[in-house]
């Protein structure tokens, strides 16, 4: 093996496990395999190139272009050329996928679900960025030493956004790589100059004084290399933590815009505080909106569930913007309106968490807090609490119709698959009973109203606060059946039955509407601590529901004898203008005061729409001549749909119903299904029997029962015609490949679709028939030609 091939390996290595400590940051951690191939192309460029040889820099640029034909290919190959050659489509989607990441980085916990094409965008594209650098510095120019630079930042990324729990691990991992790398780049110079060169001349009897000058300096850059490793991460906002540590001890990193809070559960007094022998007043308001019994103060959301209890996830942790954001799934054709509220808290009061009305748009306080994005909630940094201060929150009085909920779109995957996760140990009564519970709804938000309405309303649950909160497994099961509880046992049962049918939901923690006072403020107090479920709808955001009985208020867009509101028909034109055209031609504004009075009408056609009639323009058949030539340049790249859209046509018509032609029907039939299957990725095999041959057309379709009895349909037709003395016609045969068609297509990608239609395999056929007919029209012609006979000598 060359010196050069073994820099190459060390450097596909050394990037490769310095990667591994980005593994903790997803699941899975199948990416690292699509890296590591990704990698391995881009290593095996450079090395082509390299033998050719190139400049350096040309090499570099090589490996750069390949790079981005891959990443283009992996990522945006319905945005490209060819699928691999990017233009301004696909960067514009590589653009749109890293603010998805960079969104979705603000949303998820560690560990970030791998379906999110923007974290995925990042991790394998920030890899391959590395590995060109580690690749360009270690072998095009032959520098080992610098490359483990780039490798520190990709290790120092990733011990930074990590819990820290492992990081020692992948510190030694990536350690590896690098010092691989330099051993690598030794066994590279050894090979060329035999031996290490510089130092003081040495005789048989001296000892070595000490390492040659190149070997002190890549052991110096390694050793600073290591060093900085070692630091740097603890300089970084980690994401340990969260909103919830078992410290239970207000925290944080730093008095910068970044770092991470930790706060007690606030589950563990929310019993206490509704039990409490004397009700004393936390906090006063005074607010903008005249109706408030729809002003809950929210805390926090919990939206961990492991079983035993809800929890918040551990979240990242940013400085309080000035302008909070629109909140997740929020569509501008809903109604909202802006709310203004004041809070005082009192001086006994002391919570991490702020209460706010939800979703907050801004707010005006002093102290220590952080803003934690994903839940819209603000945290107290290094012990700050809200005892005896002031602030000023506006926030959004959301409005949606009742139509606007049920016709609700699907939620994100990403986002469905993190606010619908379930533990195992969930006992199956609780999905049992929300099947039950709504059965007969239509949608989504019929199903959460009916369980809304089942706790509330008509299921026989009772409000008692003197039941325990309960822990494990069977405590929501227990609730079901003993149907006593307070808030937190209505809210965790509804969410957690909501998941049960995969519709997004968490527990959110505050306090109810308080109680209006005679100088026009709201007094909250400790027994309006409160929780409630809110649930995910595509367009709306995260939507409150009121299950508990005698508690709260029931949303108004829950009622279904309340008319929706009356919301202004965006899709209706302005009546200022008029869609319909003018009955009169316009007059140009170019036209001049001659060309008006010899022809009023100068402005009907713009000169680059009408076309030139004196006798220097091109003739009447040279305008059709190239008009015919467009449509021939257009009709060619159709020729092979065109052709089989009337090839399908004529198999499947209305000819062969009678028992004459029954058989040619029916092969034709035949032929038909096998081509189409064929035009989506199912080659045919012409020694299989029909009965074998569709079985496999339904195996390898993934077709679902009803399209795989029309595929034995038609072969059972088939072997009528094959082995009946006299087949009969069979109907609805057209019917069934039309139907194994929809089959086939529903279980493709859309590119496989669209070569189906545009591009479809099956038209190779003409080739063959154009072939086999020039080979029977070649023989004829040789038959026909009279035999020649030679005479000579032979010797």
């Amino acid at each position: 093996m060359s010196g050069r091939t073994r820099l190459t390996l060390g450097a596909w290595t050394a990037t490769l496990m310095a990667a591994c400590a980005l593994l903790p940051l997803v699941e899975p951690a199948s990416w690292i395999l699509q890296a590591a191939f990704l990698l391995a192309v881009q290593a095996g460029v450079g090395a082509a190139t390299r033998r050719v040889p190139l400049a350096r820099p040309l090499t570099v640029a090589a490996q750069a272009l390949v790079t981005l034909m891959l990443l283009t290919l992996v990522f945006a190959s319905e945005h490209a050329f060819l699928g691999v050659f990017p233009g301004p489509e696909a960067f514009r989607h590589f653009a749109g996928l890293l603010r998805l990441g960079a969104d979705d980085i603000a949303r998820y916990a560690i560990p970030a679900p791998l379906e999110s094409d923007g974290i995925r965008l990042m991790l394998i594209g920030g890899v391959l960025v590395i590995g060109l650098m580690v690749d360009a510095l270690a072998v095009t120019f032959r520098s080992a030493a610098p490359a483990g630079l780039p490798l520190l930042a990709l290790y120092s990324v990733a011990a930074g956004l990590s819990d820290g729990g492992s990081d020692w691990v992948w510190f030694l991992v990536a350690a590896g790589g690098y010092l691989m790398l330099l051993l690598a780049e030794g066994r590279d110079r050894l090979s060329q100059w035999g031996r290490v060169f510089g130092g003081a001349p040495r005789t048989p009897g001296d000892e070595p004084s000490g390492a040659t000058a190149p070997v002190r300096t890549g052991r110096r850059i390694g050793v600073v290399a290591l060093g900085i490793a070692l630091v740097v991460p603890l300089g970084l906002p980690a994401m340990n933590g969260g909103l919830l540590d078992a410290t239970g001890t207000g925290v944080g990193s730093g008095s910068g815009r970044g770092g991470t809070i930790s706060a007690v559960n606030p589950l563990v007094s929310l019993r206490d505080s509704l039990n409490v022998d004397e009700d004393s007043q936390v906090m006063s308001l005074r607010t903008s909106t005249d109706d408030v019994s729809d002003l809950y103060l929210r805390i926090v959301s919990l939206d961990d569930f492991d079983g035993t209890t809800w929890k918040p996830s551990k979240r990242h942790i940013t400085g309080v913007p000035d302008d909070f954001p629109t909140p997740v799934g929020l569509s501008p054709d809903v109604r909202r309106s802006e709310v203004d509220t004041t809070i005082s808290a009192a001086d006994g009061y002391s919570q991490n968490w702020l209460p706010m009305p939800y979703p907050p748009s801004g707010v005006q306080i002093s102290g220590n807090w952080r803003y934690e994005p994903v839940g819209m909630t603000l945290v107290g940094d290094h012990g700050q609490t809200t005892s005896g201060l002031t602030y000023r929150v506006k926030s959004l009085d959301v409005e949606p119709t009742a139509q606007q909920l049920a016709e609700a779109p699907a939620p994100p995957p990403a986002l469905e698959r993190e606010y619908t996760q379930l533990p195992d140990s969930l006992p199956p009564v609780v999905e049992r009973t929300a099947r039950e519970v709504t059965e007969g709804a239509r949608n989504p938000y019929e199903q959460a109203v009916k369980l809304q309405d089942y706790f509330a309303v008509n299921g026989g649950f009772e409000y008692d606060t003197q039941v325990q909160v309960g822990s494990g497994s069977q405590a929501i099961a227990r609730f079901l059946r003993d149907k006593q509880g307070f808030c937190v046992h209505f809210s965790f049962a509804m969410a957690a039955m909501a998941r049960s049918l995969h519709i997004p939901a968490r527990v959110a923690v505050g306090f109810a509407p308080g109680t209006p006072q005679g100088d026009e403020t709201v007094s909250v107090g400790l027994r309006d601590a409160h929780a409630w479920p809110e649930l995910y709808f595509e367009g709306i955001g995260w939507t409150r529901f009121e299950p508990t009985p005698t508690r709260g208020s029931v949303p108004s867009y829950t009622l279904t004898d309340t008319p929706g509101s009356a919301l202004p028909d965006t899709l209706q034109p302005s009546q200022s203008t008029s869609a319909a055209p003018s009955p009169t031609p316009s007059t140009s504004e170019s036209c001049t005061v001659e060309q008006k009075r010899l022809d009023g009408n100068c402005g009907t056609e713009s000169p680059a729409a009408a076309l030139p009639t004196d006798d220097g323009g091109p003739k009447w058949y040279t305008v059709l001549a190239w008009v015919l030539g467009a449509l021939a340049a257009l009709a060619l790249p159709l020729a092979p749909m065109l052709w089989r859209l009337r090839t399908r046509s004529v198999r499947l018509g209305a000819h062969g119903r009678g028992e004459a032609d029954v058989a040619g029907h029916i092969l034709a039939v035949w032929q038909e299904l096998t081509d189409t299957a064929w035009d989506f990725g199912i080659a045919p095999d012409e020694s299989q029997t029909p009965r074998k041959s569709a079985a496999r057309i339904v195996r390898l379709g993934r077709l679902d029962p009803a399209a795989a009895a029309s595929v034995h349909r038609v072969a059972n037709a088939v072997e009528q015609v094959l082995y009946a003395p006299h087949p009969r016609p069979t109907a609805g045969l057209a019917d069934d490949v039309r139907r194994v068609t929809t089959g086939l297509r529903t279980e493709v990608s859309r590119s496989t679709s669209l070569r189906a239609l545009l591009a479809p395999r099956s038209t190779v056929r003409v080739t063959w028939a154009v072939s086999a007919r020039w080979t029977t029209l070649r023989e004829r012609a040789l038959a026909a030609m009279p035999t020649r006979r030679t005479s000579g000598q032979r010797g």
